[in-house]
């Protein structure tokens, strides 16, 4: 399926990020947003989005698709075949949204939502065409991090499954489709494990917020950007492989290593240790200083696992991909009229330089004839008698 109009509803931090991806691929998008900040934001967005994929796609990118706002979810998805949803975590609001989307949209559009954790058999349940819906999740940056699971409902259809596969691969993501519905789905129920563990350990005062970000992005984040979490312990069972490294670290399981069987309660003073903490950390950028730095290391990442072998590893092997399709969509330029005075000039400099290196090798093989015609007529000179010798006085 190839896009012809999307939209976007819902303009946050996650429904920015999917207006950049769509725009910076070259599909126009219309959104709708109500908060009044909204195009302020998305535009933030976006500069950051373009600033990465410059420096990203030195191939070339395609020409931007165009961003325009609506006055209404219905403005916003009339005529539109792929719509994204993006509202707040609110399945009241979501199933408000849908049932606006649903009654404006064409019948076979393509509806994705962003949510965070519920399941589409539950947000799908009023609607009258539930098989084309489905969850779409991504990862913030959404214009960088190319990973989206896609988790249908009871009732999508294989179809739309597919179709989906097909639009969110277009755009540079690397689908995962979860045939088995759960809340949350697969990434955030890990990243609330770890989550729920470092709110403990920070709260019974083991460590800092500072301290534990450390331990993970100089250590085992940095494996986790180019391997999983198996393939990362596969390796660290040795030659013997995970069955030696399960058998080794099984019985921890039963260990007292872990309170996720638990969760601290969350008030506000637990709110105030985490968050005076974090200032404490980061509060010397700004929020889109801190964007930044992010996306460019991303991009570094995905350079260097790009450069793995003949083909790339793991994130890496998508990114060499995505790239090099970028850059094939990039619009071909035309030489506009400085250029062909550049061409021009270039020509007559070429040709300035080609005469001067002729006169320069006829120079050289007029010189021994030169030389050969001064000895001739030096030879023909008549010699000079000198006078004789007088007698010298006794």
């Amino acid at each position: 399926m190839t896009i012809t109009k999307a939209a976007a509803i819902g303009g946050g931090v996650i429904g920015g990020g999917w207006i950049a991806r769509l725009a910076l691929n070259g599909h126009d998008v219309t959104v709708f947003d109500p908060h009044p900040e909204a195009k302020r934001k998305v535009d933030e967005v976006m500069k950051n989005a373009r600033r990465a994929y410059k420096r990203m796609a030195k191939k070339g990118l395609p020409k931007e698709g165009k961003v325009t706002f609506a006055k209404s979810i219905a403005e916003a998805v009339s005529g539109a075949d792929f719509i994204q949803e993006s509202v707040p975590e609110r399945l009241d609001v979501k199933l408000k949204t849908l049932a606006e989307i649903e009654a404006a949209a064409p019948a076979d559009a393509l509806i994705g939502s962003s949510t965070s954790g519920f399941k589409a058999t539950d947000m799908a349940k009023d609607m009258k065409h539930p098989e084309r819906f489905l969850v779409a999740h991504p990862f913030n940056p959404v214009y960088l991090l190319p990973i989206n699971e896609i988790v249908p409902g009871e009732k999508t259809s294989k179809k739309f499954v597919e179709r989906a596969r097909e639009v969110y691969t277009a755009i540079g993501m690397k689908c995962v489709v979860i045939n088995k519905e759960i809340d949350a789905f697969v990434g955030n129920r890990l990243l609330e494990a770890a989550w729920r563990e470092a709110l403990w350990l920070v709260k019974d005062g083991v460590c800092t917020v500072e301290e534990l970000d450390d331990i993970m992005r100089y250590g085992f984040g940095l494996r986790w950007a180019q391997m999983g979490m198996f393939q990362t312990y596969r390796i660290a069972g040795g030659e013997a492989g995970m069955r030696h490294f399960m058998a080794q670290f099984g019985p921890a399981l039963a260990w007292p290593w872990t309170k996720l069987m638990d969760v601290p309660e969350f008030n506000d003073e637990l709110v105030d240790l985490i968050a005076t903490q974090s200032d404490d950390q980061s509060s010397k950028w700004s929020i889109r200083e801190l964007e930044r730095i992010r996306d460019d290391n991303l991009v570094s990442i995905y350079e260097g696992l790009a450069r793995h072998g003949s083909k790339g590893w793991g994130a890496g092997e998508l990114h060499k991909d995505y790239v090099k399709r970028l850059g094939a969509a990039a619009p071909k330029k035309k030489p506009g009229v400085v250029s062909r005075v550049a061409k021009a000039a270039g020509k007559a400099a070429k040709a300035v330089r080609g005469a001067v290196t002729r006169g320069k090798k006829a120079a050289t093989k007029a010189a021994p004839a030169k030389k050969s015609a001064k000895a001739k007529t030096v030879a023909k000179k008549p010699a000079v008698k000198k006078p004789a010798a007088k007698a010298k006085r006794r």
